[in-house]
């Protein structure tokens, strides 16, 4: 599939999420075969105040391409002014986030409060689309609130804006991450646009993946939560989707290797005194669904050094795990946005 000018490897997205898909992650899920990987959110008024952790969020020098760029905002000339600025600093796709449910971002009159506002979030988008050469992408949910499901008229007013392509999370704003997602609505608006579509919503498994696909007919599956402490799911899902294969999961051996190269990366990018704390909740979810994670956890929260996390690691590697599975609820998932 294609977004504008770029033939993507796979139709399999990584999902915009705050405080997690930073570099390091990225760098990962592209490694396993990841279609498209976009930064975390960053606010346009941040950004062209010229904040500095949103031109650290836009560091891109890690990243295979092509790579999106995930604005917010709902100001149209701001968020023209940030997609140009995201656009000389190395950005191939801007994406406009119209679908994060967080209230300290609605209140900004950005992310799923537009949803409220058809009319500006085109005008968002005609604004950056008009700014920028690079193709432009939106993420949207189905709507506000059950009595205010506009996700049809949502999408078509925003293919008229010349965006090149759209994702989907297959529930409201009112909703956030519960009850299941609906993905009859993502598969309504499939058939309403002539744009690439995104769905998003409970893909825990490339099982998932591959029966939403097929019941949808969309073109690509977003992963979020999903891959929270197990990004072989993006490896499993490219493989599904693009080959039939079904590649069986992680030994708990293996599991702890994927940690620790995370890790490693995390260090090195962020440096031995910032890297260790960001890398907390990491290990934690990387290291659920087995009987002695109780007892790791304590020790995961203290982590202050590199010398720390190795100890971690180590004494997780010597502990049998019994019957290993990453199905099990995370404990903590992030306070910002995400899909699911």
């Amino acid at each position: 599939m294609k977004i504008g000018p770029y033939s993507l490897l796979s139709p399999v997205y990584v999902a915009p999420m705050a405080g997690v898909t930073d570099a390091p992650f990225r760098k990962i899920a592209r490694e396993f075969g990841a279609g498209l990987a976009c930064t975390e959110m960053i606010s346009s008024e941040a950004l062209v105040r010229g904040h500095p952790e949103s031109f650290r969020l836009m560091d891109l020098r890690w990243d295979r391409r092509p790579v999106s760029v995930q604005l917010m905002g709902g100001d149209p000339g701001v968020m023209a002014q940030a997609a140009r600025m995201a656009a000389a600093a190395g950005a191939d796709i801007i994406d406009i986030n119209m679908g994060c449910p967080v209230p300290k971002v609605v209140k900004t009159s950005g992310g799923s409060s537009l949803l409220r506002d058809p009319d500006r979030a085109c005008r968002v988008a005609e604004a950056v689309v008009g700014a920028v050469s690079v193709p432009v992408t939106v993420k949207i949910r189905l709507g506000w609130d059950f009595a205010t499901r506009n996700y049809l008229e949502m999408a078509t007013g925003l293919e008229a804006t010349g965006i090149q392509g759209l994702a989907v999370h297959g529930r409201t704003r009112s909703q956030r991450y519960d009850p299941s997602a609906d993905w009859l609505a993502i598969a309504e608006v499939k058939a309403a646009v002539k744009i690439p579509v995104a769905g998003s919503g409970d893909l825990r498994t490339a099982d998932d993946a591959e029966r939403r696909r097929l019941e949808s007919g969309v073109d690509a599956v977003m992963l979020g939560r999903g891959i929270l402490g197990n990004l072989w799911l993006v490896r499993q899902t490219v493989a599904r989707l693009t080959t039939g294969e079904s590649i069986p999961p992680l030994s708990w051996t293996e599991q702890i290797a994927l940690v620790r190269r995370h890790c490693d990366l995390v260090l090195d990018y962020y440096g031995a005194e910032r890297g260790p704390r960001l890398l907390r909740k990491f290990i934690a979810w990387g290291l659920r669904g087995f009987r002695g994670a109780a007892r790791l956890r304590t020790m995961v929260q203290s982590v202050s050094s590199p010398a720390d996390v190795t100890v971690v690691l180590d004494q997780a590697l010597a502990i049998d795990p019994g019957p290993f599975s990453l199905d099990a609820e995370i404990d903590e998932a992030p306070a910002s946005c995400q899909a699911a």
